[in-house]
Formats: C-alpha cells, sequence, structure tokens
C-alpha cells in the first residue's frame, strides 16, 4: 500500500470500503506517517489480485504482490526504510559532514537507536490516543470518551476545536455532530451514537472498528514503554549490558529479535551479556499487559514506580467490559540496529 496524505487507519478503512471487506479482514505490521510518501505491506484475507488491481483513489495505491500462507503481523516485518532530505541546514558542508560521522560513531558503539514508539503512536495531530488507552484499561469508559471526543489540540482544524470546546461546556453531542468536519469519521460515529444513548459510552465505543479499539490500549502500552526507557537512560543503566532482573531475547541469525527469551540472574548475567556483545541476545522491557510481568532488578524498580504512579496494574489490561481490546502483553528490544546508514550531499 503506497500512500500520501492518508492516516493508515483512514486508508485502511477506504481500501475495505472500495473492496466490499469489513477492515479486520486487512492487516498491517505498522504505521505510517500521514504526510510522507510511504510504502507498507498489507495482507486481505481471501481477495483475488484481479479485484485489487482496479483500487484507485487520489493519494492511495494498492499493488498486489503475492499470496502468502499467514495474515500479516509486526513480527514478519525486517525493518524500515527511509529516505530523508535536511534542507535549511544553517552550518558549513565540513561541519555538517564533521556531527553526521560524530553521530555515526555513537550510534555504532551503542549498538542502535534507543527503541522508542514514535510520536504517530500517540497521534500527530492530536496526540490523546494513550490518554484514551489509559482510561480504557482503567474501564473510565465516559472519562475515555470525554478525552477522544472533547480535548482538543491547537494544531487541529479550526472547525474541530471549536466543535470540540462546545461539547466540553455543553455536554451537547448533537450539536457538537452539527459543527464537528465530516472529515473526523470516527468522531462523529461516537457522537452519533450517543445522541440517542447519552450515558452508553461502552456502546458508543463499539460504533469504532475493532482494531482502533485495540491501538487505544496499545497505545498505553507503548507510552509505559517509552517511560520505562526514558528512566532507565536517565538513570545511566547501560543499554547494552543486561543487569541483574534484565528480560534479553534472543536475535535470529539476521539480528532480528525472537520469541525466545529468559531473565538475567546472578548466575547466568555474565554468559548473557557475552551473547549480548556478540550479537546473539539483546535487552528488552516490557510492554505491560494481562500476561506480561515487569522486570525485577533495578529495571523492575523502574517499572514499578511508573505503574504505581499511574495507578495501573498488569491485570488492568484484560477488559473484563470490552475484552476484545484486551491486551497480552510481551517484550520490545531497549535498542534498534541502524543498517547501511548513508550520508550524501543533495545539489545546492
Amino acid at each position: 500500500m503506497i500512500k500520501k496524505g492518508w492516516d493508515t487507519f483512514s486508508a485502511i478503512r477506504q481500501v475495505a470500503a472500495q473492496l466490499g471487506v469489513q477492515p479486520e479482514r486487512i492487516r498491517i505490521a505498522g504505521i505510517k506517517d500521514a504526510h510522507a510518501l510511504t510504502a507498507q505491506h498489507i495482507s486481505i484475507g481471501s481477495m483475488p489480485p484481479q479485484k485489487v488491481l482496479g483500487f484507485k483513489l487520489e493519494g492511495l495505491r494498492i499493488i498486489p504482490v503475492r499470496f502468502m500462507s499467514e495474515k500479516l503481523s509486526s513480527r514478519l516485518i525486517y525493518g524500515n526504510e527511509f529516505n530523508i532530505v535536511v534542507r535549511d541546514i544553517e552550518c558549513s558542508l565540513e561541519i555538517a559532514q564533521s556531527r553526521i560521522q560524530e553521530t555515526k560513531s555513537e550510534l555504532n558503539n551503542l549498538g542502535g537507536v534507543p527503541n522508542f514508539f514514535g510520536h504517530q503512536r500517540f497521534g500527530t495531530v492530536r496526540p490523546v490516543t494513550h490518554e484514551v488507552g489509559r482510561l480504557l484499561v482503567k474501564q473510565d469508559f465516559e472519562g475515555a470518551a470525554a478525552v477522544f471526543l472533547s480535548k482538543p489540540s491547537p494544531h487541529e482544524h479550526p472547525k474541530a476545536r471549536r466543535a470540540r470546546r462546545r461539547l466540553q461546556e455543553t455536554g451537547d453531542y448533537e450539536r457538537c455532530l452539527a459543527i464537528l468536519p465530516r472529515m473526523f469519521v470516527y468522531e462523529r460515529a461516537m457522537l452519533r451514537y450517543l445522541s440517542k444513548r447519552s450515558s452508553d459510552y461502552l456502546g458508543a465505543f463499539r460504533r469504532l472498528p475493532q482494531h482502533l479499539r485495540r491501538f487505544f490500549v496499545q497505545a498505553y502500552q507503548s507510552y509505559l514503554f517509552n517511560k520505562f526507557l526514558s528512566e532507565r537512560m536517565k538513570q545511566g543503566i547501560p543499554l547494552r549490558k543486561a543487569q541483574t532482573g534484565d528480560y534479553v531475547v534472543e536475535l535470529d541469525e539476521k539480528g532480528l529479535p525472537t520469541e525466545r527469551f529468559e531473565r538475567a540472574e546472578a548466575n547466568n548475567v555474565l554468559e548473557i551479556n557475552k551473547k549480548i556483545a556478540s550479537g546473539r541476545m539483546t535487552i528488552a522491557l516490557p510492554l505491560i499487559g494481562f500476561k506480561q510481568r515487569p522486570s525485577s532488578g533495578l529495571q523492575g524498580e523502574i517499572e514499578k514506580a511508573i505503574l504505581e504512579q499511574e495507578e495501573v496494574n498488569p491485570s488492568d489490561f484484560q477488559l473484563e467490559k470490552m475484552p476484545e481490546a484486551s491486551a497480552a502483553g510481551g517484550l520490545r528490544t531497549a535498542l534498534t540496529p541502524v543498517l547501511n546508514l548513508d550520508v550524501e550531499p543533495g545539489d545546492p
């Protein structure tokens, strides 16, 4: 799927509508920036290639590649490739090249870049996705609806800001629906429902696609992961040397993380660090979920403090009233490698 000017979920919704399938039949392995020109693999269940060839929409193309025997998931993706243009650099070419070399050396020494989730995970224009997810995890559906529908952003469409502020002031779903621009499909679906059933917030969220409900909770998992990793770095705890209590995952021959993991203990930490140094293992932090417990040791203390501050427990990710959005959790590497980094000056 090649797109420009589309966020990933809106693009998937349009593809599904034109092909006459439910959005849940389309699987992705990550979300891409709405403004950049991006290309990503998707899978569409039981879809003949000739039908995809007829797809046509401005800023959006689907190119059939091949059949595959399983649904697409992030574990099948080797990595992302970027072509980035930096303009209006104020320093000289010599200084820029020197700084680039310093950065490349630093990345090589570190073994990659800290594996933070990017801002698109939380919303580029209105970063509230993780806030909605936190309230869903706490099963505060009214609070989650209030954030999703009425929290404005200074960067969004002026009419949307006005509609959200009006809803904050009046609680009038019908009036907000009347003035919110039609491009806000998901908010309008919830507003339309709440205009008739003003206290059924759980039902309102079920007007949204299932993958979006799951995404809210996943965004909150991502937010917690970023806090875990950020605090580890602030405290100066290495990302390439395991400490007692750290999770570590095995890497395959391509350097990709596998599902095999263990915890560093006093009796194995030296051997684990040898494997990390040789590129056979890497440190991982938890994506907290109802099956994924925090680390122990120093990293565990960091995670415990953050979870207490957030007033959330791993078991909370088993959503009793919205089980389809429950999140089991897992592990994510603390570093991600940077391969084939090349920089060249462009035309003056």
